[in-house]
């Protein structure tokens, strides 16, 4: 599968996610662009995009976008990284136009 890392999310889980092909929006000259534009561009070229933005929900209409999106809840590494199955999990359950938004164990929603 083809992934693509928002800005927040933490570049070292590229190597957690072993059999994928994982590129960073700054990889890709995308840092500056805005969600939507991000998406319609990521959508063009990747399968899925995995994020830290909270609010793309509310924000952006992905029904009609040939993307999966998972959202992770911290930017912590540390945190990410101790959950790296459940995002593992995730990834392969998501599909073109679902959003899936992760909740760690012991955090809120």
């Amino acid at each position: 599968m083809k992934i693509l890392f928002d800005q927040g999310t933490p570049a070292p889980l590229r190597h957690e996610l072993a059999g994928h092909e994982v590129s960073t929006a700054f990889e890709m000259g995308w840092a500056t662009l805005t969600n939507g534009e991000l998406l319609r561009a990521a959508a063009a070229q990747f399968d899925l995009l995995l994020t830290t933005d909270q609010n793309l929900p509310h924000q952006q209409n992905i029904t009609h976008i040939e993307l999966g999106i998972v959202i992770l809840p911290t930017t912590s590494w540390g945190m990410i990284r101790r959950h790296a199955d459940l995002i593992r999990v995730a990834i392969g359950n998501a599909s073109a136009g679902q959003i899936i938004q992760l909740v760690f164990p012991g955090m809120k929603e």
